[in-house]
This record gives C-alpha cells, structure tokens and sequence, in this order.
C-alpha cells in the first residue's frame, strides 16, 4: 500500500515541478526537481525495511539508475538541439536502454 501512495506522491510531485516551472523546458525542470524530493521520501523506507547488506546493494543500483536518468536527460537536451524533439528522446532512450542492460553485469561484479 505504501508503494501505491510514494507512487500517486510522486506523480504529483513531478506535475506540479512541471506545472509551476517557468522554464520552456518542462520536462527537464521536473525531473531535477523531482529526484531530490523522491530520493528523500523512499530513504525512510528502504532504510525501515531492509537489511544492511541489502540497502547497500539498492544503494549501489540507485547511483547507477541515477547516473542513466542524467545521461538521459543530458542527452535529451544535447540532441534536442541537433536534430527533431521525437529524435532526440528516441536517441537518448535507445542509449539510455543499452547503457541500462550492459551495465547490470557491471554491478553484478561489482557486487561479488
């Protein structure tokens, strides 16, 4: 259930950035917003519920999942001004997706 509610928070969290920015850049100017805050509302939980060796693992997964979300939004805003906006977010989701897949066995070593 609480999943449910850090879910529908964050979605509102992530509207209102979008919705109360005065940037051009909506899309930008919500997630740099919204990572903070939502980093800070799930520590509570992952510190509640989980085990040391465990937080450590999610902790090393979310540096790496934080590290694909700037490469993504860099991206974004590099190719956005090369080529056409749909480009540019297909361009960065097709690199965000093969940095995303090579480098889980990255991690996996990292890890043993």
């Amino acid at each position: 259930m609480f999943y449910v509610i850090q879910f529908i928070l964050g979605g509102t969290v992530m509207l209102l950035a979008s919705w109360l920015s005065k940037s051009n850049l909506h899309f930008l100017s919500g997630i740099i917003t919204l990572l903070p805050i939502l980093t800070l509302l799930n520590m509570r939980l992952q510190m509640k519920n989980m085990t040391e060796d465990t937080f450590h693992i999610v902790q090393q997964n979310a540096i790496f999942g934080a590290v694909g979300m700037v490469l993504f939004t860099v991206l974004v805003f590099y190719l956005s001004g090369l080529w056409k906006p749909s480009y540019a977010i297909l361009g960065a989701l097709s690199v965000y997706i093969v940095f995303m897949v090579a480098g889980r066995p990255v991690l996996a070593l990292l890890n043993a």
